[in-house]
This record gives structure tokens, C-alpha cells and sequence, in this order.
């Protein structure tokens, strides 16, 4: 999505207001805050310290790609729909182009945006065709918006939309998103955003992306600010996967022990019932290969210092038995399960044994610059033990901290929460660059 905060005139208003501001080759710009918000355009008569200032207003554009069919229920892309409708104030911005995989609804002058209260049922009805990110760069170019300062709301999970970035951001064009492929892909892409932000580039759009990691939790605006504050992080880890604490809270559970026989579903069945409320991919496979865990790890290993090319630089153990990597379909594979749920079994009662509880951990020795992804066996006091339903923790020790982590912990899935974290980043764009 793309939030103008400075217009180009279109048109006249006829009230007058005094204001204390700067002046700046004869005109000004000042944000209305009001319940339906502009950009105003000032053309002024110097007074002393006061101008009086003729508003000419004009509605700033935004766009933004959504990830998902705004109808019905679900998808990031309509939950970050809904929580900026009920923003309170209304920032400056103004919807002008908005886009799924198949299709896109634009308008044909800035000066009159969509509304967001019907921008749902448009869509749906649309029969513009998706643009590509080209298209969309040449949208904005084509549309008059000298001066304007836009933001890309990439709701998607396109390697073609992230691999874009540069371009954007090189063009002055802000980013938020939950999007990890731009951020854990290829060390180049990653380094060539870096390098097309400000103020790395001084023109260059702000890039965040707190929900890449986590969902909302304040995970990575955590480790930035240890960092910028002069903290020296040694070690990261954590549990980074909604599924994965949901399958090991309910299979090898804090109650269990040799004592009193074990506790904890079978392992297929644990897995059918997170398939069954949604905390998996409609392929289980998806979250089981540790691929999801890996990619959140590369992300804090790079804002950590650590150069790391990508998720084949470090062993990731796969949850997945090697006799069904081959099946062709996630029902075989959920069909075929139950035949390794001795082999699990075994691998719990062994932790139990010991004392301890086996949970799927992801770890960053900062230090050493060595990253893993796999099973831990854990003592029942550890933080990461601990945990409960689908939340993630991650526990960063660093010298100021000590032995005793500073933990960040909490629902690091959902559609709500991951929304959240890309609205709470499009707000820090916004106070940043108005």
C-alpha cells in the first residue's frame, strides 16, 4: 500500500487557520489530523512569526498488495484491512490501488481514493488484473506524485514482490511487511535492500519488518535496540514456531514423566489435531521440514552481525520421516504418520528419563557464528520448556543481561497478530517520515 504525505494541489478550500511554521520556497505543507485527514498544500503571506495560510487539500494516495481475498474470513491482508479502518485518529492516508494474486482495483486520479468500507466488495467485483511490480512502480510514477512520500504494505508471501525491494525502496518508497523471503533469501538481496535504505541511501525508503519473526511480537525491534544501544548479544534461541509449540506442548507436555506413565497424544495424532485447527499449512510437510524456523534464524543471525548466506549454511533437522518425503500428497503423508509414532515415542520417553523435556528449538551462537534448528532435550525449569498452546519465546542472553535472558514470549501466529505487527510498523513509518 502506498501512503502519500505530500500532494500536489488539486483543489480549493475556502477556510483560513494561522499557524507558527517555517517557510520554504513559498509554499508549506502541514498534516490535517481531522476524522477524514488530508495533505494540505500551503500557499502563504508572511506575517512575523505567524502565516496566513489558504488550504488547497488534497487526498494523499497509499497502495498496498494484499495477500489474500479481502471477503470472507482469514488472511493478514484483511485483518491489517480492518485494524486501519479503526485507527484512532485516522492517519493521512489514502487507499489508490489494492491487489491480490488475480486481480486489482486502482483508481484513476489520487485525488479520489478508495474508501476503505468498500474496498472489499470493489475488489471482488474488479476486473483489473494483478500487477506486477514493475507495474506498479510505473503506476506511481505515472501518477503525479512528486514530492509524495509512499509505503509498500506487502501482505504476500511473492519472491518476485520481495525481490523488488531495492527498486522500491531506491525510489524513496518506505516498506512494511511479514513477507521472510526478502529478508532470508539470498545474503545479495538482503545486503542490496540494506544498501537501498535510508539512510544507507539518503533518499531511500524506511524498510520494516517486525513480522517476519513472530508475527507482532516485539522480537526483532528487540534485538535492533539492544544493538543500537551498545549491548553485545551472545546468544539467541528460542522457539520460533507457532506449530511446532503446539505439537510438543500437547506431545511431550511438562506433566509427563516416567512416573506417572507418560502423558501427551501420539505423534501423528497431536499432528492431526494441530491440521485440524489450522496451526498447520494444508501440507504438514511445510512445517515439520524446519524450513519456517530455519528462515526466522538467518533473519536475526543477519540483524545480529552474522553473515549468513542462507538456510542450507547450518543443520536443520527435519521432523519428517525419510520413508515419506516421497509421498505425493499431505493426506498420504498424514495417512502414512501413525507408522513413526513409536520412533517419536522413544525419542520422548528417553528426555523424560533424564528429567527433561525434548521441544523443537531454534538457536543462534552469536559468538561462535554458528546457527541450529532441531530437537533439544531441556530441564523442566528452562524458560523454553515452559510454554504452552502455540506461543513462541525467544530468550536473548546478552552481557548486559547476564545468565538471566531478557524473553520476549507470546502468540507468534495468527492473522491478528501478524497484522498488528505490520500496523504497528506502518506507524513508526509514518512518525518517521511526516
Amino acid at each position: 500500500m502506498f501512503l502519500s504525505l505530500k500532494s500536489t494541489a488539486v483543489g480549493a478550500n475556502s477556510r483560513s487557520i494561522l499557524a507558527p511554521v517555517s517557510i520554504s520556497q513559498g509554499h508549506l505543507q502541514i498534516y490535517s489530523w481531522s476524522k477524514y485527514p488530508h495533505i494540505i498544500r500551503l500557499e502563504f503571506i508572511k506575517k512575523s512569526h505567524l502565516l496566513h495560510i489558504n488550504p488547497v487539500i488534497t487526498p494523499p494516495p497509499f497502495h498496498f498488495q494484499l495477500t489474500k481475498p479481502p471477503s470472507g474470513t482469514g488472511g493478514v491482508g484483511t485483518a491489517f484491512l480492518d485494524q486501519l479502518a479503526a485507527l484512532t485518529p485516522a492517519p493521512p492516508i489514502s487507499l489508490v490501488l489494492i491487489s491480490r494474486s488475480s486481480k486489482s482495483l486502482s483508481v484513476l486520479s489520487f485525488s479520489e481514493p478508495l474508501a476503505l468500507p468498500i474496498v472489499p466488495s470493489d475488489l471482488a467485483a474488479s476486473t483489473q488484473p494483478a500487477l506486477t511490480p514493475s507495474e506498479i512502480l510505473a503506476y506511481l510514477e505515472n501518477g503525479n506524485l512528486t514530492g509524495s512520500k509512499c509505503v509498500l504494505i506487502d501482505n504476500t508471501s511473492n519472491q518476485k514482490l520481495a525481490e523488488s525491494y531495492p527498486s522500491f525502496l531506491s525510489r524513496g518508497i518506505s516498506i512494511v511487511t511479514p513477507n521472510k523471503k526478502a529478508f532470508s533469501g539470498p545474503l545479495d538481496l538482503w545486503q542490496d535492500i540494506h544498501s537501498a535504505s535510508y539512510p544507507q541511501t539518503p533518499k531511500g525508503g524506511l524498510c520494516y519488518h517486525e513480522s517476519t519473526v513472530g508475527a507482532g511480537l516485539p522480537i526483532i525491534s528487540t534485538l535492533k535496540d539492544l544493538i543500537a544501544t551498545g549491548d553485545k548479544v551472545t546468544k539467541i534461541e528460542g522457539v520460533f514456531s507457532g506449530t511446532m509449540s503446539f505439537l510438543f506442548n500437547n506431545f511431550a507436555p511438562l506433566s509427563a514423566s516416567p512416573s506417572s506413565g507418560g502423558a501427551g497424544g501420539k505423534w501423528s495424532a497431536e499432528v492431526a489435531k494441530a491440521k485440524a485447527l489450522g496451526f498447520t499449512e494444508p501440507d504438514p510437510r511445510d512445517d515439520l521440514n524446519g524450513l519456517d524456523v530455519a528462515r526466522k534464524l538467518v533473519i536475526l543471525a543477519r540483524l545480529a552481525g552474522l553473515d549468513i548466506q542462507d538456510t542450507s549454511a547450518f543443520p536443520v533437522e527435519s521432523l519428517i520421516p525419510t520413508a515419506l518425503e516421497s509421498c505425493e500428497s499431505g493426506d498420504e503423508f498424514m495417512a502414512r504418520l501413525p507408522e513413526f509414532d513409536a520412533q517419536m515415542e522413544a525419542m520422548k520417553d528417553a528426555a523424560e528419563k533424564e528429567g527433561k523435556v525434548v521441544r523443537y528449538v531454534g538457536s543462534i551462537d552469536v559468538v561462535g557464528r554458528k546457527l541450529r534448528v532441531g530437537l533439544e532435550r531441556l530441564d523442566r525449569g528452562h524458560p523454553v520448556a515452559g510454554l504452552s498452546g502455540s506461543d513462541n519465546i525467544v530468550n536473548f542472553y546478552t552481557e548486559r543481561y547476564g545468565a538471566r535472558p531478557l524473553i520476549v514470549q507470546g502468540a507468534g501466529a495468527g492473522a491478528e497478530v501478524t497484522a498488528m505487527g505490520v500496523t504497528a510498523d506502518l506507524l513508526k513509518v509514518l512518525e518517521r517520515i511526516r
